[in-house]
């Protein structure tokens, strides 16, 4: 049975543009908006929405614009995110959450603590990258090439940005977990190797497929959003930010957690040994929402 009790939901994001949306766990459930990572598409691997469900979270998961059903918004910002969960907050009749992200979905979660303070309770930020303008960081450093090649690619401009998606889609839309592995193989730490396997690797070749359903333009949005000005300042950011990363993360390594955890007024970091961008979620998403319901 799936963990999912709302599956194809559409929440009208105005403009003309709908939002995919599901929600899983119990529906008496504190509410938590879930963003996933780039690339990615609505729907956190089930095994973590039972996570939620043993504590009482109720996860809303949506596909931003341009991912699987969800319609493209051109030109979006990370900022942009905060009108599209007001949207569906106000669908469900949530005045009140909590926001979690992981990766490319980190900064959007931030986002919503700086730009809807008066609703968002506190944030889990994982394994998420620091501003590429960041003031003495060196953004690049320890970085996996595949992942240098693609954010250089989005700083060069659309349409080399597109090229080089196009031909990352076609690699990965189909592929085995061998094949990611071995399209991403300086991305993938030894701890995140061991976790893409069995029902985790099948959830994320999914989701992978789910995510380019319309093509590579949220994928595409995503990456000029992240490495664009992101539309607030983290010194805007008034609830709690709990900032988790892997001391072993090759997609963002963890010196962009440390500087996070560092410029965030209200951060409260967790630098996890031995864990990597994947595998810090899987293993510690317990510790993880404990900490955020303190809040």
């Amino acid at each position: 049975m799936s963990v999912w009790q709302l599956e194809g939901l559409s929440v009208d994001a105005g403009e003309g543009r709908a939002l995919e949306v599901v929600v899983g766990g119990p529906p008496d459930g504190v509410p938590l908006i879930f963003f996933h990572g780039t690339p990615g598409a609505a729907g956190p691997f089930d095994r973590l929405i039972q996570v939620g469900a043993d504590r009482g979270v109720r996860h809303i998961a949506y596909s931003r614009p341009g991912y699987s059903r969800s319609d493209r918004h051109q030109g979006r910002s990370v900022a942009s995110c905060a009108a599209d969960v007001v949207a569906i907050a106000d669908a469900l009749g949530y005045d009140r959450f909590y926001c979690s992200g992981g990766s490319g979905g980190g900064p959007h979660s931030i986002a919503c603590a700086a730009l809807i303070p008066d609703r968002v309770i506190a944030v889990a930020a994982i394994a998420t990258p620091a501003p590429v303008d960041a003031e003495d960081f060196d953004w690049a450093a320890g970085m996996g090439q595949e992942n240098l090649e693609e954010f250089a690619a989005a700083r060069a401009g659309e349409r080399q940005l597109r090229e080089y998606l196009e031909r990352e889609a076609a690699a990965v839309n189909g592929a085995t977990a061998d094949d990611l592995l071995g399209v991403w193989r300086e991305l993938f730490c030894e701890s995140d190797r061991r976790v893409l396997s069995g029902a985790y690797a099948e959830h994320t070749l999914r989701q992978i497929g789910r995510s380019l359903a319309s093509g590579i333009w949220g994928w595409l949005d995503d990456d000029l959003a992240l490495v664009a000005d992101w539309g607030f300042g983290l010194d805007e950011v008034a609830a709690p930010v709990h900032v988790w990363h892997g001391a072993e993360d090759q997609f963002v390594p963890v010196s962009h957690g440390e500087w996070l955890a560092g410029h965030l007024p209200k951060a409260k970091a967790e630098l996890r040994p031995g864990a990597g961008h994947l595998s810090i979620t899987l293993s510690s998403y317990g510790d993880i929402l404990d900490a955020l319901l303190e809040d």
